[in-house]
């Protein structure tokens, strides 16, 4: 009986996965050798969403303010004064008449440059997303490796108690033996 688990990517792809450590893919490999090391580190993708850029801080807000209902309510009711203003020459205002060229070439370019800025958003929401699920993949595995080392440990203290019984039922009968010898 293996008295120890053994904690090297090599063992653990072998108990947890089943599979030798050279059959798994890049990111099982990954996993198993940071489950492994005792050290925490980021690795490469994680400093990238740590350390965001201006640009990345912003097109964040963009994002998270382009896609709220206040955001949608705001600038209906904007268009909507536009639109009301320019028909109805309220207080002599009628810089763009009814067609709204100007309002339809601010929606256009509203449109052409948000559109990117979210994309940039959600491609790094994305990539945040991944890096959470490897987490998560990693903690599970972590927890795994926490349970065959208790699995482990109760079995040993199961045998050792086994043992004793053993030894006790050994005892009571040579006990027995000598009482009824003696008799």
């Amino acid at each position: 009986m293996r008295k120890g688990l053994d904690t090297s990517p090599e063992a653990l792809a072998q108990d947890l996965l089943g599979r030798p450590f050279d059959e798994l893919d890049d990111d099982e490999k990954r996993a198993l050798c940071r489950v492994a090391s005792t050290e925490i580190e980021l690795d490469p993708d994680e400093l990238g969403v740590v350390k965001m850029s201006f640009g990345d801080r912003m097109a964040d807000r963009v994002a998270a303010v382009g896609g709220s209902w206040g955001f949608i309510i705001g600038f209906v009711v904007l268009m909507i004064a536009w639109m009301a203003l320019n028909v109805t020459h309220a207080w002599g205002v009628g810089f763009d008449p009814y067609p709204f060229i100007l309002l339809n070439l601010s929606l256009s370019t509203l449109a052409a440059l948000q559109a990117p800025i979210i994309l940039m958003s959600q491609n790094r929401q994305g990539k945040k997303d991944r890096i959470a699920s490897r987490h998560d993949y990693e903690v599970n595995l972590r927890t795994t490796v926490e349970l065959l080392r208790l699995h482990r440990k109760f079995d040993r203290v199961a045998h050792l108690a086994i043992r004793e019984v053993k030894k006790t039922e050994e005892t009571m009968e040579e006990i027995a033996d000598e009482v009824r010898a003696g008799k």
